[in-house]
């Protein structure tokens, strides 16, 4: 499908710039060109229900919750967005007061009737209920149930015109939001995309399509959009003044280029671009040999399979290539917030199950996982094993915990032989039963997709287990692993906010078929859970989560991987770019020089 506003942006500028501060760039002035690039399809532009990073990373800059974070602040702090200040929140933890600012107006629509559309505290209501909303099936809406005084109503008989005892607009700039038990980490949630508001008019006049009109009141807006392609965003002429101005992140304790970017970004108005031209880049190689060729400004995360492309293979130390580094590249390693694991369908009926035949099967998959030449040689060094699914810098990491599962293939087959997975004729083992067991893991069609099938392969063989792959995009293996229809897929999570409990949800039993797609349901971890999520940041909950870990690792329904350290690079010309342990993306802040782009476009041309 394609998607195009072009005919009406002209007159949509002209109705925002009228009760707008003055639009971005003087006439005089090339326009400010991002060119970024995402690297899989966006499945749709709804906040409720998208879930994919190419979708968040878009809705982050068209849609406006009440909070975000501060930029440059680390450790990561949240800030007002759309509010006068932070909220107010009682002795009890459990009663947050919401300010909005006044003035702020979502983007032009037809649903608006040729008015200008301002942003109310009732707006926030509805966006809120929306998912609860059982038709969207929103992936979101674990964080909110059962936490708003009176959301049983909604499940029980969902309306959007029920009103919520938890959920109050108090006057047109004042919301109101009661919880059953304090959460530590709720502020987080408002945070998300999810949290976005959006407008009752437009998504009743699109209904089931309205994640193919995104109107929001953020940063930008849409131009062009050819679905799975590329999409154009526009500066929002209408945007709020939204100044930026240093908070204590950036201080003479930070590192020097954090220090730097806040003095460049100092009392200017944001954003700095005109408009975003967004590619989508399934192919690693293709991303790489593009920014090389100055077609991107910056690239995330250098897939481990190119990063002899970039890198010197000659350093011990991850640093760009000499020829790189004298064009002006800038090498930004990163650790993202991030944890590969493999996950496995504990409702299959082959590898599936809680008894100690299933369990001593994974355990032998998880053992024979050799983790060292995982990072030494596919991942370039630029990893950390996981000893849990918490990445370093999330809230109750425990960086002395070790798993007690490691690399051991003697181990392993030494397992499988005692429950009775033997060899057959062919080398490879069949089931207790001695029917044939053939492990069936779901793969991305890629490179970097095809050296992890190798890997699996190798690793899998070595001890016994034969294994076939079946390749596909990700996001329809995700869709069947809702369904239950995958026994194996590797996958990795990025935070959605800074707390472990973002993560050890994955394995929450009722979050099953949604963010649990391994399907584990065991009421010793549920109940651990439950009680963690109660607390915040303390020595107590590092107990409960040390069990949970154990749980893990006691019944493997994940085989944990590694932690990434993300190889970021950034061209010469591109200004105050760097990266979020959160966020996805950091487009609002970032400047860029045109004319030393272009100069260094001619230079490259003349090279060849």
């Amino acid at each position: 499908m394609k998607i195009l506003w072009k005919t009406g942006l002209a007159a949509a500028s002209l109705v925002l710039c009228a009760y707008a501060a003055p639009c971005a760039t003087a006439a005089n002035e090339p326009p400010k060109v991002l060119h970024a690039f995402l690297s899989t399809g966006e499945t749709g532009l709804d906040p409720a229900v998208a879930s994919d990073v190419a979708s968040l990373t878009l809705l982050e800059n068209l849609f406006d919750p009440m909070l975000r974070y501060d930029y440059l602040a680390r450790p990561v702090k949240l800030q007002p967005n759309t509010l006068r200040a932070m909220p107010e929140v009682d002795a009890a933890g459990t009663t947050y007061t919401f300010h909005l600012q006044p003035g702020i107006h979502f983007t032009p629509d037809a649903a608006f009737k040729g008015q200008p559309r301002e942003v109310t505290a009732q707006d926030y209501v509805y966006s809120l209920k929306r998912l609860y909303d059982p038709a969207l099936k929103s992936p979101w809406v674990f964080l909110f149930e059962d936490k708003i005084v009176g959301d049983e109503a909604l499940r029980r008989d969902f309306s959007y015109d029920r009103p919520i005892p938890g959920l109050q607009a108090l006057d047109k700039y004042t919301l109101r939001i009661r919880l059953k038990a304090p959460d530590a980490s709720f502020l987080f949630y408002l945070a998300l995309p999810a949290s976005g508001v959006v407008a009752r008019e437009v998504a009743e006049a699109y209904g089931s399509q309205v994640g193919n009109h995104p109107v929001g009141s953020g940063p930008f807006m849409i131009g062009e959009w050819k679905h799975s392609d590329k999409i154009t965003l526009l500066a929002n002429p209408g945007f709020r003044p939204t100044v930026f101005h240093a908070g204590p992140g950036p201080g003479p304790d930070a590192d020097p280029a954090s220090r730097a970017i806040a003095a460049g970004l100092e009392g200017k108005r944001l954003p700095l671009l005109d408009k975003i031209e967004v590619k989508i880049m399934e192919e690693y190689q293709s991303r790489v040999l593009g920014f090389l060729n100055g077609e991107f400004d910056f690239i995330e995360q250098v897939p481990e399979s190119l990063r002899d492309m970039v890198l010197d293979p000659d350093s011990s130390q991850p640093v760009l290539k000499p020829g790189l580094a004298r064009r002006g590249m800038q090498l930004m390693p990163f650790p993202v917030l991030q944890t590969y694991y493999m996950w496995m369908n504990m409702d299959d009926p082959v590898i599936g199950g809680y008894g100690k035949a299933q369990v001593a099967l994974r355990r032998a998959i998880a053992l024979g996982y050799n983790s060292g030449e995982d990072i030494a040689l596919l991942k370039k060094g630029l990893a950390l094993p996981a000893q849990t699914p918490l990445p370093p810098n999330v809230l109750g990491y425990d960086a002395s915990y070790r798993s007690p599962v490691s690399y051991n293939p003697v181990l392993a087959r030494a397992l499988l032989d005692r429950f009775g997975y033997r060899k057959g004729k062919d080398g490879f083992r069949t089931r207790p039963d001695g029917s044939p067991l053939t492990l069936v893991m779901h793969t991305e069609p890629s490179m970097v997709g095809r050296l992890r099938d190798e890997f699996w392969r190798k690793n899998l063989n070595a001890i016994g287990l034969r294994v076939e792959f079946k390749s596909d995009k990700k996001t329809e293996i995700i869709k069947a692993s809702r369904l239950g229809k995958v026994m194996m897929f590797e996958t990795n999570w990025v935070a959605d906010f800074p707390d472990g409990d973002n993560f050890y949800q994955l394995l929450y039993g009722p979050n099953s078929g949604r963010a649990n797609y391994a399907n584990f349901k065991l009421p010793e971890y549920d109940r651990r859970y439950e009680q963690a999520r109660q607390m915040g940041d303390s020595p107590q909950r590092r107990v409960l989560y040390r069990e949970l870990a154990q749980l893990i690792h006691a019944y493997n329904p994940w085989v944990l991987l590694t932690h990434p350290i993300s190889a970021d690079i950034r061209q010469p010309w591109l200004k105050n770019y760097k990266r979020h342990p959160v966020e996805f993306s950091n487009w609002r802040y970032l400047d860029l020089d045109p004319q030393q782009r272009s100069e260094a476009g001619a230079v490259r041309k003349s090279a060849k």
